[in-house]
């Protein structure tokens, strides 16, 4: 029988973490097919590994995680290198950006099938198929092309997550020592990275989240949580946990009865919430879950303006005095929250998008003003393909357009698109992209972020010293003083804890 390899191209953030989306499709196949993985986080040349690896010739079928930004650009070449050289293998893609961008992908040549979501049934069906010469066109969760059309199969209903196989752990360390996966950040000594949810429950117009799971959330129970995090721990000397699951704090219920259950294992830990679901936790709830450990906890602030925020379908939920009395709330249970924010959103003529950006500058001074320990994490949109949003009808009608092939999505203008940081998007000018920045390097100069365990003390004060006066007095302009240090001493910038 034919075996399995696992690709897990190498993401953004150079540090280990235990590649989660490729082993729980590991684990899905674990009972029939045998299985190898390719981490391109731990390999000096992934690619070489993996044309060895297809060398031995009882590969035939792979299946890449991909996400977008860095991970494409060691996925296309190597997925162009496999086809070129191994003809008959079947190429799989997953992940946010296969399933945003299908046509793209599916036109390139060498991708033959995306999993369109979870893969907990379509990958080993598809693979069983496959195998037996059978029909895949009823299988949910799966896009492929047929007679020159991409066909998208009906999507899966959420799994219960309980009832899928424990991730294979111990096979993974056959492969990777699992200790070099547990990584030294802020949070811990030995950090392990943990998925206890998938999907979420909420339509934001700029999430590439929503085409995918459509407003729908499933997760694990507080106890299996509990039961995984702490196998691992005794196992292998875990000591936090980073969850990354797009809304970790969906259920107060579940929350409040996993904090409980970690309280006395001595584990810091963090993950991601929205400010207004997390506003109506109990005083009793939060004092739990910041007793147990948590430290701090991401938010999607996005905007201080109520009408952007209805704009990206936060609006009547959200607002931007939410915002402000909840970064003072977190403050009284020493919480730190990571607000991120999206800066840069469409609207009619220019001057009214800088005055967008500007009421948000002032926003988020005002955040800080109040709750000075709140991390602010700055983001310029990205459009995201989410059929039928205002929000992206509006980008479609500014002539903004994706790229027309694979390739083009690895080219030096857009291979940071989906990072947030150098969006090519009509309405923002270059003046207006630079202010955005100029903006983020001055706070970070003023606030260095706490998640940067290496900047000293010294080095802390020497910043905040050079970008005082600059904040004070809305000085935003060519802040080289401040990039020079940050650059010499490897500042590391806010961002997603762990990301």
């Amino acid at each position: 029988m034919n075996k399995v390899l696992l690709f897990n191209p190498k993401s953004a953030n150079a540090t280990y973490r235990i590649p989660n989306s490729i082993l729980n499709i590991a684990a899905s196949i674990d009972d029939k097919y045998e299985w190898v993985i390719v981490d391109g986080n731990r390999e000096v040349d992934p690619q070489q590994t993996i044309l060895d690896y297809l060398a031995s010739g009882d590969i035939k079928y792979l299946g890449f995680t991909v996400m977008p930004g860095p991970q494409l650009r060691q996925a296309i070449p190597i997925a162009k290198a496999v086809k070129e050289n191994f003809k008959d293998t079947t190429m799989i893609w997953g992940g946010y950006f296969p399933s945003n961008h299908s046509k793209v992908v599916l036109d390139s040549g060498y991708v033959d099938f995306i999993i369109n979501g979870p893969g907990d049934n379509c990958f080993p069906r598809l693979i069983d198929a496959l195998e037996n010469f059978e029909p895949y066109e009823f299988i949910k969760n799966l896009i492929y092309k047929a007679n020159g059309t991409i066909v998208k199969n009906g999507k899966e209903d959420l799994l219960d997550q309980d009832s899928l196989p424990a991730l294979p752990y111990d096979k993974l360390a056959k492969f990777y020592p699992m200790e070099k996966y547990l990584g030294k950040t802020y949070l811990g000594e030995k950090t392990l990275a943990y998925h206890s949810s998938i999907g979420c429950p909420f339509t934001c117009s700029f999430c590439a989240v929503v085409p995918i799971y459509e407003a729908r959330w499933k997760a694990k129970s507080a106890k299996t949580v509990y039961k995984d995090v702490k196998a691992i721990k005794d196992k292998w000397g875990a000591d936090a946990i980073e969850f990354h699951d797009n809304n970790f704090f969906v259920s107060e219920k579940r929350a409040v009865e996993f904090a409980k259950l970690i309280m006395h294992e001595n584990m810091t830990w963090w993950g991601m919430a929205r400010i207004d679901t997390m506003d109506k936790f109990k005083d009793e709830s939060l004092a739990i879950i910041r007793a147990s450990g948590c430290k701090c906890i991401f938010f999607g602030a996005e905007s201080g303006n109520d009408k952007v925020l209805e704009q990206m379908d936060k609006g009547g939920s959200q607002t931007g005095e939410q915002i402000l009395r909840f970064a003072d709330r977190m403050r009284k249970f020493d919480i730190i929250p990571e607000y991120s924010f999206v800066l840069g959103t469409p609207a009619p003529t220019p001057p009214e998008v800088q005055e967008l950006i500007d009421f948000d500058i002032d926003f988020i001074k005002k955040v800080k003003k109040i709750n000075p320990n709140t991390e602010i994490v700055i983001y310029t949109y990205s459009p995201v393909p989410t059929e039928g949003s205002e929000m992206y009808k509006e980008v479609l009608a500014s002539g903004f357009k994706f790229p027309a092939t694979l390739e083009d999505w690895i080219s030096p203008a857009w291979e940071s698109f989906d990072l947030r940081k150098n969006p090519l998007t009509p309405w923002l000018t270059p003046e207006m992209i630079d202010k955005i920045r100029n903006f983020e390097t001055v706070l970070n100069g003023l606030y260095p972020t706490v998640t940067d365990i290496r900047l000293g003390q010294l080095k802390r004060r020497a910043i905040k010293l050079m970008s005082a006066l600059r904040y004070k007095n809305n000085l935003f302009s060519y802040p080289y003083e401040i990039k020079l240090l940050q650059r010499v001493w490897r500042y590391r910038q806010p961002e997603i804890q762990g990301f």
